[in-house]
């Protein structure tokens, strides 16, 4: 039998850290435990053209030329229509790659998100619909695909950590992730309603919609690990802080490259973790949340 070919996907992939986790896959996989014969990436993004743009610049890689892993069919690189604020989206790319593979995929990496200027409760509504209920959808749709054994790696963000929360709300997310996906939803819910009263801050929340989504997101990967660890399919699913990375989501900003700030996600996927699963990481090691 010819040795069966391993699926990734990678959301929100057109540029920055989701560009520079395709790439690193397509680099790390050869070296890897994983390896199981040829690999194939889906680049999703929401703009076609966008996406075909960032595959011509994968293409034109010095470094993926000389590691050749383009070449002879090992790895192939494809683009493909996500965007995970639409639900039609989601429904109408889960149903592609059931058609493409029927028999499922082994890694999904859940880098899409949105950092908005300002906060309002337009700000809040916005941010939520795509870093926590278009990631939790995401997963929802995709998650029953990924074979066992395979890896789930939500890029989150230490933005997203419980410490600037008052002992409430830090108790109400622990409790949340003690119980299920709805309790944490509640949370994002209720934040969206203090914010709305315009008294987020007096009720514990920072002012802060990206970091408040990035705490929902990684509550919801915490409880879907611990119900995925209850299916006995040993499939891994983490969540993980890239670090502060240049990028066009802070502005030119930040300290990392992206290819830094891809390799705690492309480790995740990859590597042997000892089977560890529902964790915080970041700088390639578990953090407390």
């Amino acid at each position: 039998m010819a040795p069966q070919s391993k699926i990734a996907v990678v959301t929100g992939a057109n540029k920055g850290i989701g560009l520079a986790i395709v790439r690193n896959l397509a680099l790390d996989y050869p070296k890897s435990p994983l390896n199981r014969g040829p690999l194939t990436i889906y680049l999703t993004a929401r703009s076609q053209e966008r996406g075909a743009e960032a595959i011509k610049s994968l293409n034109a890689d010095n470094a993926l030329k000389q590691a050749g892993v383009l070449q002879e069919g090992r790895t192939t690189i494809t683009f493909a229509t996500l965007d995970i604020s639409q639900t039609k989206s989601i429904q109408s790319f889960r149903d592609f790659l059931k058609s493409e593979h029927p028999d499922g995929i082994d890694i999904l990496i859940n880098n899409a998100a949105v950092a908005l200027q300002g906060f309002d409760s337009n700000v809040v509504k916005d941010t939520l619909e795509t870093n926590y209920y278009g990631t939790l959808e995401a997963m929802q749709d995709l998650l029953p695909l990924v074979r066992d054994g395979g890896r789930v790696v939500n890029v989150c963000s230490m933005a997203g950590s419980l410490s600037k929360y008052s002992a409430e709300l830090k108790e109400a997310f622990h409790d949340a992730v003690g119980e299920d996906v709805p309790a944490v939803t509640a949370l994002m819910e209720k934040f969206k309603r203090d914010v709305g009263d315009g008294k987020e801050k007096e009720r514990g929340w920072p002012s802060a919609a990206y970091a408040v989504s990035k705490a929902g997101e990684i509550a919801m990967t915490k409880v879907m690990a611990r119900e995925e660890e209850g299916r006995g399919r040993g499939v891994l699913i983490n969540a993980c802080c890239p670090g502060y990375v240049n990028t066009d989501m802070t502005k030119g900003k930040g300290t990392k490259t992206p290819d830094e700030g891809a390799k705690t996600p492309v480790m995740l996927a990859l590597q042997d973790i000892g089977g560890k699963t529902g964790l915080m990481w970041q700088t390639e090691k578990e953090v407390q949340w």
